[in-house]
Formats: structure tokens, C-alpha cells, sequence
């Protein structure tokens, strides 16, 4: 075995609250976990919340334990809350330190509003559902606004309420899970349908394999050592490739 010990990988919090869009961040939370991050969830307390399918979730931890410096990722998901109430605006507070500590966030749908009226797309290059929806907040990024299924720019993703894979690619390209033509296959596959892609997952997951099992045991298996703490024990492109095929 390879005496070079491999730096924990710290986890990503996906925040819930009352009307969570539950769809919006299924690929997202689903690959991320394939690629070898542990999904914990942070509500406004750890009280049970209720999202917009009628999911039951019971918080793993209440956001006021929640630090940046324990986090790899911050998702904010789209809700009802984030347009008739301030109820979720501590959320965006959140997003705040974890982009001044430089722990990236991902934010889709509503919670965009949230990051507007934050202050937080003054300056970075962003998308939403639609321009007007971000310039009812009265926010001041309005010359910023990309016109595009998902957006990053230093160390933001935002996506309208229609591209959760859009938003997925953003996300999985950000933390290394996928790069490259591996990426690009994947989004294919889930958002065109196009069977071609296997074609380029399927050898993916062949190197991820051989690479898990060649005579360095310590080399990084289809990984971009990303500062999000990209994987860096074999669960990367090729590995979490392969475990996507069918779902299998």
C-alpha cells in the first residue's frame, strides 16, 4: 500500500427548509455522493421540514452549526420561502461567509433571489429564471446577469428553476467529480438523452477501474484536485461514471 495517506474529504451541505423545490438538486446531491462526498443537510433548526413533493427531512445539523471551515460545498435550493418571507435570508447570510472563507456555493431557483438581495450578484457574473425575476429584488448586478442555463463565476453557480442537470454539470465540474469530456458525456446523457454519451462514460469507468486497481494505489483516479476538495481516492470521473450508467 501506498504510505501517502489521502486528505479527508470534508462534506457537502445541502440546505432544507419548509417548500424546498426537492427536484431541483437531485442530480446534483445524487453524483456528488457517487463521487465520494458525504451529503449532510442543514435546516434553519433541526427541526423536521417539509418540501414542495411532501419529503419529510429531518436536518442533520441546524444552520447556526454550520461553519465553512467543516464544508466543501454549500447547495441552496429554490423554495416558496426565498419569495414570501425573510424567513431563509440567514441562508444567504451563510452563503456570504462561505464565499469570504473561499468554500464555494451553488445556488438554484429562488435561492438566487435570496444571493440578490444579499448583495452577493452585484459582481459576479450570475443566471436565475429570468432577468426581471433577479431585478424585482432591486438588487444592483443586473449588467451581470448571463443569459444561460448555469453560471459560475469565483466559486458561484446559479441556474433558473428549468436546469437542475445544467446546475449538476456546474457543480460536478466544480468539485472534480467530472471534467472534461467525461462532463460534457454526462450532461449529454441526462439532459439530451443522447445515447452517445455511453459510449465515453463506459471508458471512463474502465480506466476509473484499472486506475483503482493498477500498481500505484496511491495516484489520484480522474481527479482535478480542485480547492472544493476534489476526490482523490479513486471515486472521481472514471468511478462515479461507471456507478451512473442506469443507475446501477
Amino acid at each position: 500500500m501506498s504510505g501517502v495517506a489521502s486528505t479527508p474529504r470534508k462534506p457537502v451541505h445541502l440546505a432544507v427548509y419548509d417548500t424546498y423545490a426537492d427536484w431541483e438538486t437531485g442530480h446534483t446531491t445524487a453524483f456528488l455522493a457517487r463521487g465520494g462526498y458525504e451529503i449532510r443537510t442543514v435546516g434553519p433548526t433541526r427541526d423536521t421540514v417539509t418540501t414542495l413533493g411532501g419529503l419529510r427531512v429531518a436536518p442533520d445539523l441546524a444552520l447556526d452549526e454550520l461553519s465553512p471551515a467543516d464544508s466543501a460545498l454549500l447547495v441552496l435550493t429554490g423554495a416558496d420561502l426565498w419569495d414570501t418571507s425573510d424567513d431563509l435570508a440567514p441562508f444567504a447570510k451563510a452563503a456570504r461567509a462561505f464565499l469570504d472563507a473561499g468554500v464555494p456555493v451553488a445556488a438554484i431557483c429562488g435561492a438566487t433571489a435570496g444571493l440578490a438581495r444579499e448583495g452577493l450578484l452585484d459582481d459576479r457574473d450570475h443566471t436565475s429564471a429570468v432577468s426581471f425575476y433577479l431585478a424585482a429584488t432591486g438588487y444592483a448586478g443586473g449588467a451581470r446577469y448571463v443569459d444561460e442555463d448555469a453560471v459560475t463565476d469565483r466559486g458561484l453557480v446559479t441556474a433558473g428553476p428549468t436546469e437542475p442537470v445544467a446546475f449538476a454539470r456546474e457543480v460536478l465540474g466544480l468539485t472534480g467529480v467530472f471534467e472534461g469530456e467525461v462532463l460534457d458525456a454526462w450532461y449529454r446523457l441526462f439532459h439530451d438523452s443522447d445515447t452517445a454519451a455511453y459510449e465515453v462514460l463506459t471508458a471512463a469507468a474502465g480506466a476509473g477501474a484499472e486506475a483503482g486497481s493498477g500498481a500505484d494505489p496511491g495516484a489520484d483516479a480522474g481527479t482535478s484536485g480542485t480547492g472544493a476538495g476534489g476526490p482523490a481516492d479513486g471515486t472521481g470521473a472514471g468511478g462515479a461514471a461507471g456507478r451512473g450508467l442506469g443507475g446501477e
